[in-house]
């Protein structure tokens, strides 16, 4: 693992000619600053008279300087662009609450992750039937051969392996699991409920991102026609359109997304109390670029906003008849703010794990961990590099993502079946199921035990899904 720069031979003392992969970090600071040493590193080890074995990961602080770093380091090299991956992340926790966790469980080595294995016995197999080889993991899509390696995520059901064609799970590790004989699932019939349509949303921005402009282009591509996104920050209305065609944006460009632009500090209370925090249905809270080189002073002012904007929601609007969500007395100002309705989802950006915790304990936000996130997409790139294609286009605008699913979609209050008989009707919806959370439930189960026992379902479990963008 290296950090920074190499001095002068100090790449011989480490040996990096004889490492599997190597990590190249971003540094605390000035985001340029950091991705310049990073680039002298890759300068450095693409020059080991040795040769490299291995491939290099490098984390980088802006997508701008992404380009360069990939021209110097050629095949050898895999970036991972902190900044743009936790915006992606924001954007989709927003859209569909709970999916922080899931990712945290799946990037995390200590439950389930992807793995890719090649498996001879299973050449001239349908897709359909793959999907079900595994009890102890999830197939969720096929390395073809043919195609140079490309990877397919959520392939046709038709789809038959090839010679060569190599499968793609989420299992707990990579000797955890093998392929069996084909279970005996029954196909159970699918019931007819149309998903609604992606409706326009209202959505909050408080602080300004550095990559403000390059998230407003994803949000644009993920959200419906008609949707609101309100920008809320200290930078004066009026310099706004000069630093958005600084940051090569085009405003008039944005197709399903208006700007509404307010000014204020999303620290000082009266300045929050002029915006309608009731009538939002998400709010992004950013790590603002003014403090992002210090993570314990951003996460300050993270938390504040949050618990302010909580604390004026409790106060608007109706209280809840009993606390769901934590075991805080109602007569208290935290069980206050956890009685106000769900309508908002607020997703914080939050730095440093310490303050991670603080929300987990008071249940008043679901939180996306800027730098532990990073960290384990960093880790599982540098343990196979392949599964970087499968992570950039879960991340990307197009092709396929995780999505949480309400349960009447796929089945009736009190059924009975098993996760496979779920699994199979998902199937019908061009979706692979890789687990669920049950209604009682905090946390989802990614990858479940036991898979042709049936259980009685609730429609308001919670199914995850890998699926199509819509």
């Amino acid at each position: 693992m290296l950090c920074h720069a190499f001095p002068k031979n100090h790449h011989l003392q480490v040996s990096v000619s004889k490492a599997r992969a190597i990590i190249v970090l971003a540094e605390d600071g000035n985001a340029d600053q950091s991705d310049a040493r990073a680039l002298r590193t890759v300068l450095s080890l693409t020059g080991v008279k040795e040769g490299l074995r291995g491939h290099i990961v490098v984390e980088l602080s802006d997508l701008d300087n992404e380009v360069l770093v990939k021209l110097v380091g050629g095949d050898l090299v895999e970036t991972v662009v902190a900044h743009d991956v936790i915006g992606r992340l924001m954007i989709q926790c927003a859209r569909q609450p709970g999916l922080a966790q899931i990712w945290e469980d799946i990037l995390g080595f200590e439950n389930c992750e992807f793995y890719i294995k090649r498996w001879p016995q299973l050449d001239g197999m349908h897709f359909e039937h793959v999907l079900i080889s595994f009890p102890d993991a999830i197939t969720c899509g096929v390395k073809v051969a043919s195609l140079g390696g490309r990877i397919i995520l959520n392939p046709d059901d038709s789809y038959v392996l090839q010679e060569g064609d190599e499968v793609l799970v989420i299992a707990e590790d990579d000797d955890s699991y093998a392929p069996a004989e084909l279970p005996m699932v029954k196909e159970a019939s699918f019931i007819q409920i149309s998903r609604t349509a992606r409706k326009p949303q209202k959505i909050l921005l408080c602080g300004r991102r550095r990559d403000i402009d390059d998230m407003l282009v994803v949000l644009d591509a993920f959200l419906a026609p008609g949707t609101e996104l309100w920008m809320f920050n200290e930078v004066a209305e009026k310099e706004r359109k000069k630093k958005h065609i600084d940051g090569g944006l085009e405003v008039n460009r944005l197709v399903n997304i208006s700007l509404v632009d307010r000014e204020g500090n999303a620290v000082i209370r009266r300045h929050l109390e002029s915006l309608p925090l009731q009538s939002f249905d998400s709010i992004l809270i950013l790590a603002d670029e003014s403090v992002e080189d210090s993570a314990i002073q951003a996460d300050s002012r993270s938390l504040a906003t949050l618990l302010l904007i909580r604390d004026i929601q409790a106060k608007r609007l109706p209280m809840l008849t009993h606390v769901e969500r934590g075991s805080f007395s109602q007569s208290s100002w935290i069980g206050e703010m956890q009685q106000a309705p769900d309508k908002s989802v607020i997703i914080s950006e939050i730095l440093d794990p310490r303050t991670k915790n603080l929300l987990s304990m008071s249940k008043i936000s679901d939180y996306v961990l800027s730098n532990e996130l990073v960290s384990m997409a960093l880790a599982m790139v540098a343990e196979d590099r392949q599964i970087y294609d499968v992570l950039e286009e879960l991340f990307a605008e197009e092709g396929n993502e995780l999505q949480t699913r309400q349960g009447d979609l796929y089945l009736c209050e009190g059924e009975e079946l098993s996760f496979y008989e779920v699994l199979l009707r998902a199937r019908q919806r061009r979706e692979v199921m890789i687990g669920y959370r049950l209604a009682d439930a905090e946390r989802a189960v990614i990858n479940p035990p036991a898979k042709t026992e049936r259980r009685r379902w609730s429609v308001k479990d919670v199914f995850v899904v890998i699926a199509e963008k819509e």
